[in-house]
């Protein structure tokens, strides 16, 4: 284990994504509570629609009752478990990753949005007053995928300038060079 003499910006850089990692599970696990609570407590009404396994046609439904009541109705679907799209890999704690691992994130990320929207779905089918709708499945994990394109590269972007090193160009210990100096040196020069 090395000991970091100085200003102490190796151990802040270091501790940041610790902190971030712990404020996003917690986070989560509100929002999962909160899900939890609107989605699974029984509803008092005096019948209930049958359960809808057809793709889109929810969604038709909704688009048939107007285009205010058909905005708010899909509008709640996308954004029900919508931040899960950056709070998933907050947690997880994989952000400083290369454009391919950006990719298997997002793959990671709404292969959980997914399991959770269908775990939600099969839980409702035995709440009262609750019924399984298939599209409530697409429109959840499409607001997972939302979020996670919108709002992940930013914060990657903010994460891997917070780990940079600080301070003055490196030198090479023997030489007292920037690593590049031999290369621009090589380079004829034109006058």
């Amino acid at each position: 284990m090395h000991r970091h003499e100085g200003s102490g910006s190796a151990a802040t850089a270091t501790q940041f994504p610790v902190r971030l990692r712990l404020l996003s599970g917690a986070l989560l696990a509100a929002h999962l509570v909160l899900v939890g609570w609107l989605t699974l407590r029984p509803l008092d009404v005096p019948w209930a629609a049958a359960a809808n396994l057809d793709f889109l046609e929810g969604i038709r439904a909704d688009l048939a009752y107007g285009p205010l009541e058909a905005a708010q109705r899909i509008g709640e679907g996308v954004a029900l478990l919508a931040p899960l799209g950056a709070l998933l890999p907050l947690t997880g704690g994989r952000l400083t990753h290369s454009s391919l691992g950006a990719w298997s994130s997002l793959a990671r990320t709404t292969a959980a949005a997914v399991l959770i929207s269908l775990s939600i779905e099969m839980l409702q089918s035995a709440v009262p007053g609750r019924v399984v709708d298939v599209d409530s499945l697409l429109l959840n994990t499409l607001g997972v995928v939302l979020v996670h394109l919108a709002v992940l590269p930013a914060l990657r972007a903010r994460v891997r300038r917070s780990l940079r090193p600080q301070g003055s160009t490196p030198r090479i210990t023997r030489v007292g060079l920037p690593p590049w100096a031999e290369v621009l040196s090589a380079v004829p020069r034109e006058y």
